[in-house]
């Protein structure tokens, strides 16, 4: 059976630092088939049109995060937004608010520098020589699965303000994999944690417009899990100030 095929005029913004002294658009005539993803564009590109085009995928599947970049002027995972849900000219950029790395790919080092900063994994009671199972009840991991969907696609920092707007703000996904941690039965790190995550450039620099929660292709609602943590914070305040004697010990989530 034949494929509806329709030519679609495809702008993208090119950036290669080793010879252009600023980005600009370049635009390809690409026949797609109705089926195609934007991915599948860029593939075509890549493939019949021209070799020299830069871009992140891996997957293909809405996986492992590494298509994200803006189409017509939104965040979005290019192997989940369907051609025929566009109009016959589109634009493809990088995410907004990270710098080019070169064409479509961004330079991811300031995020993971914040992911690192959040220690965004089990902190636990002690150590053991061999490895042990924890049991888990269904209830305890209710608490924070929806936080561990994250994909790490960086759409949420393109359509964050406030990312846009104060360049030490840890962002969105990151303070969500906090808080998914935090909500680990088997984790103690909340305290080794609170450095970052209760710092101006943590969570209270979060205005709660919820762009981030919006773009999110996995439904993480990163915006609720920040929020989530600003009343946590609030209540240690309170109960450390009215009842210090109750606060934990502080760990520094160091392993010797």
């Amino acid at each position: 059976m034949s494929q509806s095929i329709r030519q679609m005029q495809v702008e993208v913004l090119r950036y290669n630092p080793e010879k252009d002294e600023h980005p600009y658009f370049q635009t390809y005539e690409v026949p797609c088939e109705e089926e195609w993803v934007v991915l599948d564009a860029l593939i075509y590109i890549k493939d019949h049109l021209d070799r020299s085009l830069s871009y992140r995928w891996s997957c293909h599947m809405a996986v492992c995060g590494s298509c994200g970049m803006m189409v017509n002027g939104e965040p979005t995972l290019s192997c989940h937004a369907f051609i025929r849900d566009y109009p016959d000219n589109m634009r493809i950029e990088p995410l907004d608010n990270f710098p080019i790395a070169r064409d479509l790919i961004v330079d991811m080092d300031s995020f993971i520098t914040k992911l690192t900063a959040v220690k965004p994994y089990i902190i636990p009671a002690e150590t053991f020589d061999e490895p042990r199972t924890t049991t888990q009840l269904p209830s305890q991991l209710t608490k924070f699965k929806q936080y561990s969907q994250c994909i790490n696609c960086l759409l949420c920092y393109s359509a964050c303000p406030q990312v846009a707007s104060v360049e030490d703000f840890i962002g969105p996904a990151a303070l969500a994999l906090a808080h998914r941690y935090n909500q680990d039965s088997r984790d103690i790190g909340r305290s080794a944690r609170e450095d970052v995550v209760h710092s101006n450039d943590g969570i209270w620099e979060c205005s709660f417009v919820g762009a981030c929660s919006d773009v999110c292709p996995k439904n993480v609602d990163p915006a609720a899990a920040i929020q989530q943590t600003k009343i946590a914070a609030t209540g240690d305040f309170f109960k450390g100030f009215l009842m210090p004697w109750t606060q934990p010990k502080q760990s520094t989530g160091e392993t010797e």
